[in-house]
């Protein structure tokens, strides 16, 4: 008799991850593959939010992240002003972040559902859904580095591959094209100041005769003796398709703080970049047999383009709605997740959509961080809002943050 699993998980990263981690930790027969083996290189900035941060202290590995290295906040720098931010006091989350590398930090935590009881395929990827009286039963996995392909069958499906998703796209995922999209490229320097206790954000980005360019840049300290350098960008900003982005990085380098020591010398290899869905913009999440979460799932922050935390929410919330499926025997249980997805996270990424629809007027974006890097209080709001740190006691003010970008919006002409 052919076994079916309880639940496939199609890709290992931090959503992936986090979902084959709860369900396991619930008692449930949880297959999870993963393309790539471990450790594989992934781009990102690498810094975790508190929000990641709680996720991972959850999962029971707060041990294992001291030995990366922990920050204390943020360093915001635009029009001359530097502001050192530190994360605010929060009744749920922890005030301090840390910075790790994905090729260490996915593994840890792959482990991790390992250990709680998942088992785990590398270098096997789910090429095509398996689809039995209209539902989606199983995948056929190709083993790469044998050759070979099977089947395997399973209660329900978890898609969790990425941004680019193939196996999402082949159950009819499809990105909304009038949300807003990320682009992201980063490269690793050398530097003296690899253990700095700030990560650092630049509003304003300028090339070497003062224009200003689009996007923002970061400078995350990796406390091994290399600093994650990286720009980021919004197709809210006019002509963003034409835009270069290995350019634009190249400009931002050329006038990073000199005390980074970033040229052209410490560089650790060439930069990777790419496309990143925002605000759970990838839809159905659902269907009547599988979820789709992270970064499939287009669960990416469109304040600040992180997606760590988020993937790490989306997985544990959708093994909560396939666990209570799989006990109850009740599919409908799986609209759960989307419901929850929506009461979480809709006011939060639909004001961050007007925000980032804000920004790619220029002149909006320039007098939004002019009068913003004047007023430290006002800073830090919009560092807590960015991060999506509000207390429960500001969700009054979220609120009204949403009206107020509504009307900067329609006084900007941005569509």
């Amino acid at each position: 008799m052919e076994h079916r699993r309880d639940v496939l998980v199609v890709g290992a990263g931090p959503a992936g991850a986090s979902a084959a981690y709860w369900l396991a930790d619930a008692g449930h027969d949880v297959l999870v593959v993963e393309k790539k083996r471990f450790p594989r290189e992934k781009t990102c900035g690498d810094g975790l939010t508190p929000r990641a941060v709680h996720e991972l202290d959850l999962m029971g590995l707060t041990g294992e992240l001291r030995d990366f290295h922990r920050y204390d906040g943020l360093r915001a720098m635009a029009h001359g002003i530097t502001l050192e931010m530190q994360w605010p006091e929060h009744p749920q989350f922890p005030d301090h972040g840390y910075v790790v590398r994905r090729r260490e930090l996915d593994e840890l935590v792959a482990g991790q559902a390992v250990k709680a009881g998942a088992t785990m395929w590398s270098a096997a990827e789910a090429t095509e859904p398996l689809v039995e009286n209209g539902l989606v039963t199983g995948a056929v996995i190709h083993h790469r580095e044998a050759g070979t392909h099977e089947t395997v069958r399973a209660r329900y499906l978890v898609v969790a591959d990425g941004a680019n998703s193939r196996f999402g796209r082949a159950l009819g995922t499809a990105r909304d094209r009038t949300y807003p999209l990320g682009m992201a490229i980063r490269g690793y320097y050398r530097s003296d100041m690899h253990a700095d206790p700030w990560i650092e954000s630049h509003l304003d980005i300028r090339d070497r005769d003062g224009e200003h360019l689009p996007g923002y840049g970061w400078v995350f300290p990796v406390a091994d003796g290399t600093i994650n350098v990286g720009v980021g960008l919004l197709s809210t900003f006019a002509g963003w398709k034409t835009i270069n982005t290995s350019r634009l990085m190249e400009a931002f380098v050329e006038t990073a703080p000199d005390y980074w020591g970033i040229d052209p010398s410490t560089s650790c290899g060439p930069p990777t970049g790419g496309k990143l869905p925002t605000g759970s913009s990838v839809m159905p999440r659902t269907g009547p047999t599988w979820l789709v979460i992270g970064d499939a799932a287009g669960s990416i922050n469109p304040f600040n383009g992180e997606g760590i935390s988020y993937a790490y929410e989306t997985g544990r919330i959708a093994a909560g709605s396939l666990d209570t499926a799989l006990v109850t025997g009740d599919g409908l249980a799986l609209s759960g997740y989307t419901e929850e997805i929506d009461r979480r996270f809709g006011l939060y990424f639909k004001t961050a959509r007007l925000f980032v629809q804000a920004i790619g007027n220029p002149a909006v974006m320039r007098e939004l961080t002019r009068v913003g890097m004047r007023s430290r209080p006002l800073m830090e709001w919009v560092l807590r809002i960015m991060a999506n740190l509000l207390r429960p006691d500001e969700i009054g003010p979220a609120e009204a943050a949403y009206a107020t970008l509504a009307q900067i919006v329609r006084v900007g002409g941005v569509r």
